[in-house]
């Protein structure tokens, strides 16, 4: 052997390691033990060594050390596996960042046989929001090849979650397993039982997810059929309400948000609210309620109480006039719009003629008819400069109409703070939303901002989750406000520009 090359080759099998390792060293190795023992001591991988390991518990509740020093810190643990902090690190191990699959595998395994009905309560509990898509697929092939069937609810409201790793549902993880546990043709009926047996308060959630996944499978027709039929339970309460704005206006809502917004205007603080809602409606035509939705209600209330002739007006008159009044208007297009372009269809109001509902432009009409309020727009202004002078977040509030039928702009500034190019609505105002015209907030970094005029991907993404009517409004220079239109499906509409009274 070279005085200056080390090659050590351990065979043994009371260990079961075979290794060959070859460095350069100044030292000559006198027998094969010391070259042992020397290859433990710099790979440090023997299994059955406890590699130093004084205390297993704090390894294993840490998720950035190795995963070979994990497992042997659970071998260890093994001893006495009722331990209660043993068994409480294992539940986290199944759904805390960090962790490697093999050491989530092993300790699920562990769970399996130590403490069955608890590692039942976790899949349930963390299956649905887990964010490690590998770990996640495994999860829902653990639960098909184990014929779990009690985890179909946590499969179901996993599955809802849209995801950008698959975007096809049938081939979701989920989906597969939902098929080996009840076959390929019983999957859509188990998701639509599902949703009919979770009908405790508790279990809100997870009927909100039913709802969403039955829409995006393409059931809505047979959800429109469920709130047709006979009245449900009176303590049923959630199918209660979707069945009163079902009968009462012709909606059914299309997504959790929506579902929170029936409910929320059925409460007993919103009734002078649903009355109105209730008789304005019996003034529209059968054919024109059946494309409305529920931010439509507060158009028609509008419309029925202080301009009553917008109920009767048809699409093509309402288009002519936003047109005439918009016509020679400069535009300005957000620079992430989506069609890459500022000239594109993006935000121009012909480039959407064709998808523009009675509800659409009549929304614009109002929109249009409260920015001529000189009172109005020197609010607005004045939010704007204060807007500017915060760097912390971005304004926002809903315009509205008060009992006197004029219009007014109700401010709701953020508690919640990230950066100057971000609004986060608060709670309070989503309860005002639900009865209000427009969300709106503002594009008002500075005044020469018209690159970030119009709605970006963030605030495309609010209004398809809300449904609401929304407005943004952009700080062109520091007399004139641009003003956008938009609601979900990116429908996006330019309406020229506000002027400082």
């Amino acid at each position: 052997m070279s005085s200056d090359r080390l090659v050590v080759q351990i065979d043994s099998a009371a260990t079961g390691v075979h290794l060959a390792i070859m460095r350069r060293y100044s030292f000559t190795v006198r027998t094969v033990c010391c070259g042992a023992l020397l290859a433990v001591a710099i790979l440090g991988v023997l299994p059955g060594c406890s590699q130093n390991i004084t205390n297993p518990l704090v390894e294993l509740q840490s998720p950035q050390i190795t995963t070979n020093r994990q497992m042997t810190a659970m071998s260890m643990l093994d001893d006495d596996p009722t331990n209660e902090s043993y068994i409480n690190t294992l539940h986290q191990i199944i759904w805390r960042p960090g962790y490697t699959q093999r050491v989530r595998e092993a300790a699920l395994l562990r769970l399996e046989q130590h403490d069955p009905d608890g590692l039942q309560r976790t899949l349930r509990q963390r299956v649905p929001n887990m964010n490690t898509w590998a770990w996640l697929e495994r999860c829902c092939e653990i639960i098909a090849e184990r014929g779990w069937v009690q985890q179909t609810p946590t499969l179901v409201s996993s599955w809802s979650r849209p995801t950008m790793d698959v975007t096809i549902d049938t081939q979701r993880p989920e989906y597969l397993a939902l098929v080996q546990l009840h076959g390929k043709d019983r999957v859509t009926d188990v998701v639509f039982e599902t949703f009919m047996q979770s009908n405790k308060v508790s279990q809100q959630g997870l009927r909100t997810r039913c709802w969403n996944l039955l829409h995006r499978l393409g059931e809505r027709q047979r959800l429109i059929a469920l709130l047709e039929d006979v009245d449900a339970s009176p303590e049923d309460l959630m199918l209660n309400d979707l069945r009163a704005g079902a009968r009462e206006f012709g909606i059914v809502p299309r997504n959790r948000e929506e579902i929170l917004w029936l409910r929320k205007i059925r409460q007993p603080e919103h009734e002078a609210f649903w009355s109105q809602a209730v008789e304005s409606m019996q003034h529209v035509s059968v054919e024109r309620k059946s494309e409305l939705g529920l931010r439509d209600l507060a158009i028609v209330v509008a419309a029925y109480r202080h301009q009553p002739e917008l109920l009767s007006a048809s699409e093509a008159e309402l288009y002519r006039a936003i047109e005439k009044r918009t016509r020679g208007q400069r535009m300005y297009s957000h620079s992430s719009n989506f069609d890459g372009n500022a000239s594109g269809r993006a935000d121009k109001l012909y480039g959407w003629k064709n998808e523009l509902t009675w509800s659409d432009l009549a929304a614009m009409t109002l929109l249009l008819q409260a920015l001529q309020v000189p009172e109005l727009r020197a609010h607005l202004f004045d939010f704007a400069e204060r807007d500017i002078a915060d760097e912390s977040t971005e304004y926002g509030g809903v315009l509205n109409l008060d009992e006197q039928g004029r219009f007014q702009f109700m401010e709701f500034i953020p508690r919640v703070r990230q950066h100057d190019q971000k609004f986060l609505a608060s709670q309070a105002m989503f309860d005002a939303g639900y009865t209000a015209l427009f969300h709106v907030h503002f594009h008002c970094q500075r005044w020469g901002n018209k690159q970030w005029a119009g709605p970006g991907f963030g605030d495309t993404n609010y209004a398809d989750n809300t449904r609401a009517n929304c407005v943004v409004l952009t700080c062109i220079d520091d007399d004139r406000l641009n003003i956008d239109f938009y609601r979900h499906d990116r429908v996006t509409i330019d309406l020229g520009i506000a002027h400082r009274p």
